[in-house]
């Protein structure tokens, strides 16, 4: 089936199935009150068959659904678990603020952790919580391969932000990067600017490497090459990126503006204009809260981040057996510092 997909409403992409405790007791050779049993943890059941069923469940990765169990139990909170790359980076605290308060609409607690770039720690995360019982996952994957993650497919997931690598029948929220993209480069070229730097981060994440290539578009179309040696990949903290654009704007032929891919990029730029006499235009991705206080202010591609999270919680309370992806829109916000002309 061909991926669709729409913005704001989630669409379906392919089908697939989490294991039941029928099929567990298919696989098993027993019979279904048995599984139930044994999935609740009851008496009367012979060892041997407590065994087989629990490999069974765990050659099949079965994982009873709390929430249903809660549910019939009379209990109504939810515990979901929130896996970001860094807390400390505005955009995952207020996406963070965010799921918490649509989470809490629903009676649902929410457990967060960080992994900071290390996939290591973001699986090490997943697993932990994974063991721990919530009832589900919202996840900003990294950039590393997600398929380990099918053999826990009865943990119903959301991913936010980026598409994971390996795992392509997921449920996902995402921004409409590429339009992003195309937007804040296309406001610069409108400008009269031609040499236009990309300042990115790890390209081999979906949202980064969308974003990228809607700046790419937005040049093809006005009949300007892409200059290679304006663009700067895999930088990740400001500092480094303040040293990125000082090397850019020493090129014999430097860039006129810049396009930064997140916050921490723009922030970048404005640690290494503080230094240097050339003002070069310049849009981010990501608001922040700082962004209008400059002068002159930042120009922003921006996006509604309550949105983001309730479209995460809302496919969260509403399974489905088919994939779905929403896409939410972005906006460019002129606040000055993408208006600046060429020299």
């Amino acid at each position: 089936m061909t991926a669709r997909e729409r913005t704001e409403e989630p669409s379906p992409r392919a089908n697939t199935r989490k294991p039941t405790m029928a099929d567990v007791a298919r696989h098993a050779g027993v019979s279904l009150k048995t599984v139930s049993r044994v999935v609740n943890q009851e008496p009367h059941v012979r060892a041997s068959l407590r065994q087989r069923v629990q490999t069974s469940i765990s050659t099949l990765g079965y994982r009873r659904n709390e929430a249903a169990a809660r549910l019939a139990r009379g209990a109504t909170m939810l515990t979901l678990g929130l896996v970001m790359e860094n807390i400390s980076n505005e955009f995952y605290s207020r996406l963070a603020a965010a799921v918490e308060a649509a989470s809490a609409e629903h009676e649902a607690l929410v457990v967060f952790g960080s992994y900071e770039e290390s996939p290591d720690k973001e699986r090490m995360l997943i697993e932990s919580m994974y063991t721990r019982g919530v009832d589900s996952l919202i996840v900003v994957p990294s950039a590393a391969d997600h398929a380990w993650l099918a053999g826990h497919a009865s943990l119903t997931t959301v991913f936010v932000d980026r598409v994971p690598l390996g795992l392509e029948a997921a449920d996902v929220v995402m921004l409409d990067d590429v339009r992003g993209g195309r937007a804040a480069t296309e406001h610069l070229l409108a400008g009269g600017h031609r040499r236009i730097g990309l300042i990115s981060d790890d390209d081999g994440v979906s949202s980064v490497h969308d974003r990228a290539t809607g700046y790419r578009q937005a040049l093809r179309a006005a009949g300007v090459r892409a200059d290679d040696a304006l663009v700067v990949r895999g930088v990740f903290d400001p500092w480094r990126v303040s040293y990125e654009v000082g090397r850019l704007l020493d090129l014999a032929d430097p860039p006129t503006a810049l396009f930064a891919t997140n916050n921490r990029a723009a922030i970048g730029i404005l640690h290494a204009l503080r230094e240097r006499p050339e003002r070069p235009a310049y849009v981010g991705f990501d608001d922040f809260a700082l962004a209008g206080v400059f002068n002159p202010g930042v120009t922003v591609v921006r996006y509604d981040v309550t949105r983001l999270a309730r479209s995460a919680v809302d496919l969260l309370l509403h399974p489905s057996q088919e994939p779905r992806r929403v896409k939410v829109p972005v906006e460019l916000v002129a606040r000055g510092s993408g208006e600046v002309p060429p020299p």
